[in-house]
């Protein structure tokens, strides 16, 4: 359904060296995934203010646990990713596990490990616990050294699988990329996700001026569902690194010097942050944030403590009653 969010500024593939294979977003025209449902966008019952990364040491209760209870009061839900290098619990267990944690999760689900029929599966399952929405995407290709012995599925795209979400009755919730090749593409291939059933869409990092053209663009597209935008949060080399190396994300170089140079890291990354939030909620559109990335190379409780006191400086900022 067209490009991916990892195409490279050079318009290469994010996986093999070579050019990215889709040259422009297909216009949605298939049907509804399921026979007998018809096609229908769900819509968010509450769009977040703010929603909040979850990151959590994979396969510990306890830890989610702790992080949830570090998360809770300062965010309106919490987005789970699915990493292709870190296997955690399946969603609906995930889901669960955080739900009794305290936490509103939004889980991800890629189209990597899983066919139709379990994809359709993970949705009615994540529909009978009453997860807010569900973050469709494709899913990262795994890299040649990680679980080589592992078949990879692929059997849908992000764009059929919210399509999949929406026809099962679940809110679909979407991935775009701002500031990937073709850009002058991004807001119709969003439109295009639209279409075909998502009622939400979340933004991978990008400047508050790529942003701002982006959502203009959307707008002129046709794009009408709330968006979210990503505030990346980071305050060591190693949580600056990890946002900085991946395709289609931009950082400011200029900040990122800035807040790691300061003497106090931790305070001068948060309030880079809030800033950027701030000026990402004044764009029109843009109805929310995303604080995400890994926040601090000290630990999970405390790159969650560290993404509290963003949420809640921004909260502070901007007058947000939570």
């Amino acid at each position: 359904m067209g490009p991916c969010g990892g195409v490279r500024a050079d318009g290469s593939c994010e996986v093999s060296p070579q050019p990215c294979v889709f040259a422009a977003p297909a216009e949605w025209t298939e049907p509804t995934p399921s026979r007998t449902v018809p096609l229908r966008t769900v819509p968010l019952r509450t769009v977040p203010r703010i929603l909040t990364d979850f990151t959590s040491e994979p396969w510990s209760a306890a830890m989610l646990a702790s992080v949830a209870a570090a998360l809770a009061p300062s965010c309106d839900a919490v987005l789970v990713g699915e990493h292709q290098n870190r296997p955690d619990f399946p969603p609906t267990l995930h889901a669960s596990l955080l739900q009794a944690a305290g936490v509103r999760p939004w889980m991800t689900l890629t189209c990597r490990d899983r066919n139709r029929i379990v994809l359709e599966a993970e949705l009615t399952g994540l529909r009978e616990l009453g997860v807010d929405a569900v973050l469709c995407v494709t899913g990262d290709a795994r890299a040649y050294d990680v679980r080589p012995d592992v078949t990879q599925v692929f059997d849908l795209d992000g764009t059929r699988l919210a399509a999949l979400a929406a026809s099962v009755g679940v809110v679909a919730a979407v991935a775009e990329t701002p500031t990937a090749p073709p850009r002058q593409l991004r807001g119709f291939r969003l439109f295009q996700k639209q279409r075909a059933g998502a009622a939400v869409a979340v933004l991978n990092h990008a400047s508050v001026t790529s942003v701002a053209g982006f959502m203009a663009a959307a707008a002129q597209a046709g794009v009408t569902i709330p968006v979210i935008a990503a505030v990346a949060i980071f305050t060591d080399e190693l949580s600056a690194t990890v946002l900085s190396a991946l395709p289609g994300l931009e950082l400011d170089p200029a900040v990122v010097r800035a807040v790691l140079s300061r003497p106090d890291p931790v305070a001068a990354g948060v309030a880079a942050a809030a800033r950027e939030a701030r000026a990402l909620l004044a764009i029109p559109g843009v109805a929310g944030v995303n604080i995400s990335g890994l926040a601090s190379a000290r630990g999970y409780e405390y790159g969650a403590r560290v993404k509290a006191e963003l949420a809640q400086l921004i909260q502070a900022g901007d007058g947000y009653d939570h």
